[in-house]
């Protein structure tokens, strides 16, 4: 056990010597110093290092998922779910997945006499059903028929395109932008299968691309290659209704919830029905909805990772998207690298200039807690109750990793950095001369607690302009010593034949009694007739006999400043 705690005392050790070794060499200096590291970093990290990203999206999941105001899931979107339970039952008559592709073409057909809005296939049909033609043939009849089905294409790979024989202008709904078209250029894209789909135009991407951290957040409205431009599946079915297509290229997604959030009907369910001689289900059902046709089964593995879930259904990824284009609440986040890198500079620079000028222990906590929160708070906000999201997290993070490494250093340099009159003493040799000044406050008047008597400390020790000592002798132990509580101590030095520096305190000591009242009224509740004082001056040693030297003149202030008041009585 012995060994336990010589071990813990040596570390201490080693850890003061560190610390006084810094406080030396970088003095407070050290927080200009690491200012200056962390605005290069901040600097670096705005242009190519992006660090500070990864803790916007956490963050941005964190608060989407969590939001008070979160908005409704339109009730006029419905999924008609191919789910597990609609393969095992579909199964019996039409086998494993994929299904001839016959029944979605008698699911178009009975679902467009119900006159929904629009029927949204999240399926893409890539290839012909060598093995059914005739079932192909229905589908693309049926297709045909409407006038109002989407289907989805998909965009591979870039790399790819150079082995692609289709042409942007060969894709119905494509469009050039003036001046910047590449006629000859040829992009990788697997588009529907069926004529009738191409013929009708209503073919949109609908492809999904996951942030870095494999989180899908955001949604393309359309991407530009060779200076064509293709619309997303959503931003095709926002055109065709009327709705306003956002001008961004890609948004961030308004989630309404957790996976589920829309309202699903059981694919299997709806398609039995539809057979019935008397049906069971409202024959209005899809009325005016948009439908769209995908699939929650695990087993299809259309599942992403979104903000709301590890585990997020593709087809209402792509319900969100359309969502959202429909109410033209998709979540703006205007970038502004260049009002976040200066927020990001102010909160450290102010910082460290709080510390350098030693404002307070206790003031920089409080305005440094209190701007972060107001920071956080404003993020949240914006995506509670607006459609803007304000991203503070990197000048935050950045924020408080500077505080927190400058609060280290503080809590470990504060003996060695403290204006302490014995240690100036110890280091000085020869006679001094010593002045102590005691203020003594009444505590029956008012509440002395820790913080005010550290504001009033911090405010004494700053004013004047002569180096000097001020400490806080709160009366905490028992006895004998309880008769010192709340009397502030403010000790001088200076060479004992020095009469200009004696001056100069006898100045200063003024300066703080005109000070003092001030404070008083700032920081007590009852600041009149609160304060007694007294000023004692003496000889003191330099060296190794310092401390005994100051020991002898306080108590000699301390009896001296007793028979004054004796007299006075």
């Amino acid at each position: 056990m012995k060994i336990h705690l010589l071990v813990i005392n040596r570390i201490r050790q080693l850890f003061a010597m560190f610390y006084a070794l810094l406080a030396r060499r970088w003095k407070k200096n050290f927080y200009l110093y690491l200012a200056v590291v962390f605005t290069v970093f901040a600097l670096a990290d705005a242009a190519f290092l992006h660090v500070t990203q990864e803790m916007r999206q956490g963050a941005f999941d964190l608060m989407v998922r969590y939001r008070i105001n979160p908005p409704k899931p339109d009730p006029n979107i419905v999924i008609v779910d191919i789910n597990e339970a609609s393969l095992a039952a579909m199964a019996k008559d039409y086998g494993r997945w994929p299904w001839p592709r016959q029944v979605l073409g008698e699911f178009l057909e009975q679902v467009e006499k119900q006159h929904p809005k629009a029927v949204v296939f999240d399926i893409l049909f890539s290839d012909a059903d060598v093995y059914n033609a005739d079932s192909d043939a229905y589908f693309n009849a049926a297709i045909a028929a409407s006038n109002n089905a989407f289907f989805p294409m998909l965009r591979l790979d870039p790399d790819s395109d150079a082995l692609s024989q289709i042409k942007p202008s060969m894709i119905p709904g494509i469009t050039a932008l003036s001046g910047q078209a590449d006629p000859n250029a040829t992009v990788a894209v697997v588009l529907p299968h069926f004529a009738a789909a191409l013929d009708s135009g209503r073919i949109g991407l609908n492809n999904i691309y996951p942030d870095v951290d494999g989180t899908a957040r955001r949604y393309q409205v359309y991407r530009e290659d060779y200076g064509w431009k293709m619309l997303s599946l959503p931003a095709r079915l926002a055109t065709e209704q009327g709705w306003p297509l956002a001008p961004a290229k890609e948004v961030l997604l308004n989630w309404r919830g957790k996976p589920f959030s829309y309202h699903y009907v059981s694919f299997s369910d709806v398609y039995t029905d539809m057979g019935r001689k008397e049906k069971t289900r409202p024959q209005d059902e899809f009325k005016d909805k948009i439908v769209i046709i995908g699939s929650t089964a695990p087993s299809l593995f259309d599942i992403k990772p979104t903000p709301m879930s590890k585990m997020h259904q593709g087809v209402e990824i792509l319900a969100t998207a359309i969502d959202n284009m429909k109410h033209a609440d998709y979540l703006r986040f205007p970038e502004a690298k260049l009002a976040y890198l200066l927020l990001t500079l102010v909160l450290i620079w102010v910082t460290a200039w709080a510390f350098y000028t030693n404002v307070g222990r206790d003031k920089v906590n409080r305005l440094f807690g209190l701007s972060q929160f107001l920071l956080i708070g404003i993020s949240y906000a914006s995506i509670n109750f607006s459609n803007t999201y304000i991203n503070l997290t990197g000048p935050v993070a950045l924020a408080v990793a500077y505080f927190t490494l400058s609060r280290i250093y503080a809590s470990g340099t504060y003996k060695a950095l403290e204006q302490n009159m014995v240690r100036v003493s110890l280091e000085r040799g020869g006679e001094l001369s010593g002045t102590i000044l005691l203020i003594r406050l009444d505590g029956t008047q008012n509440l002395m607690v820790d913080v005010v008597l550290e504001r009033i400390r911090n405010g004494l020790e700053r004013s004047g302009a002569e180096i000097k000592s001020v400490d806080v002798l709160k009366g905490i132990q028992k006895g004998v010593w309880d008769l010192l509580e709340y009397t502030f101590a403010v000790s001088w030095v200076s060479a004992a034949n020095d009469e200009v520096a004696q001056a100069r305190i006898v100045a200063d000591r003024d300066a703080v009694l005109t000070k003092l009242p001030v404070l008083l009224r700032k920081n007590l509740a009852q600041p009149e007739n609160v304060a007694t004082w007294f000023t004692y001056q003496g000889y003191i040693s330099g060296g190794e006999k310092a401390r005994a030297s100051w020991r002898i003149l306080f108590a000699e202030a301390i009896l001296e400043w007793e028979k004054q008041q004796e007299m006075k009585a």
